[in-house]
């Protein structure tokens, strides 16, 4: 269903909404970060990650919303969950969580037509101060991502204040994927960077709506696909966090869709 409306409403043009779109885009991402939230005490050790994805189908259907990526280009399963040095889209199956890992599970849902998309970090049990540095710095990172839209700045100047922050932090951000726009399609135009120049790309304006969702490698940027053509690795085995959110430009500013109802935002192992 998901390819039908792609097919349907994606144009190279940046769309620019009104405000009843923006309501959509509230319910449509309040879904999906209920969804991360409801998931949390159930990422413990020993858990299976297909289990996980049964709970995120069972509790977005139950809410008469739909997974808009089960079968969105092939896909079978509901979310994308990547532990430890997979960087993204990882697919749920046989795999066990162990104590240790850190997991992105990356949910998008679809409420009266709109798209709410978010993910998020967790940790499996205590983790080492490396891998929790590791997040710090990808939720900082977007959160300084977020802090440069606003009406007349650029995407560009999006990709350089998350860019310039985690070099600074001595990690690395992928360049293989970026963000993107979404509404009443999931994937479209402007695509948003993660690294680059001040006052270059598209110019930022009321109405545009986008994710930002920084991924960043402990070690060297480079990543490979795996032969199942979905999941993104850190060539160097490194490890790999991302979040995400999906934002909307204001009159002065920007509206996040997707923050935690219950300010789940970071998982519990962050917030001391």
């Amino acid at each position: 269903m998901t390819d039908i409306l792609d097919a349907e409403y994606r144009t190279s043009h940046v769309k620019v909404h009104d405000a009843a779109a923006f309501d959509g885009m509230r319910k449509a991402g309040r879904l999906a970060a209920e969804c991360l939230d409801m998931l949390t005490p159930h990422v413990v050790p020993g858990v299976v990650t297909e289990k996980l994805d049964d709970l995120a189908r069972e509790f977005i259907l139950d809410h008469g919303a739909l997974p808009a990526c089960l079968g969105y280009r092939g896909y079978t399963k509901t979310v994308c969950i990547s532990p430890n040095h997979i960087v993204c889209h990882g697919i749920p199956g046989e795999r066990v969580l162990r104590e240790g890992d850190i997991v992105n599970i990356d949910v998008t849902v679809i409420v009266d037509g709109w798209h709410g998309d978010t993910s998020r970090m967790y940790g499996v049990g205590p983790v080492a101060p490396r891998a929790k540095r590791l997040v710090d710095v990808t939720y900082e990172s977007l959160a300084r991502g977020l802090a440069a839209v606003k009406p007349g700045a650029t995407t560009g100047d999006i990709g350089h204040a998350i860019q310039s922050y985690v070099e600074s932090m001595r990690c690395s951000v992928v360049r293989d994927f970026c963000g993107h726009g979404l509404g009443k399609v999931f994937h479209d135009a402007p695509n948003i960077l993660h690294f680059g120049q001040k006052g270059t790309g598209e110019v930022l304006k009321p109405g545009m709506f986008f994710t930002i969702e920084p991924m960043v490698n402990l070690g060297k940027h480079p990543v490979k696909l795996l032969a199942d053509g979905w999941t993104a690795v850190t060539r160097d085995k490194s490890l790999s966090a991302q979040c995400e959110h999906s934002v909307g430009v204001t009159e002065d500013g920007v509206e996040v869709f997707t923050l935690s109802p219950t300010d789940q935002f970071k998982p519990p192992i962050l917030s001391a």
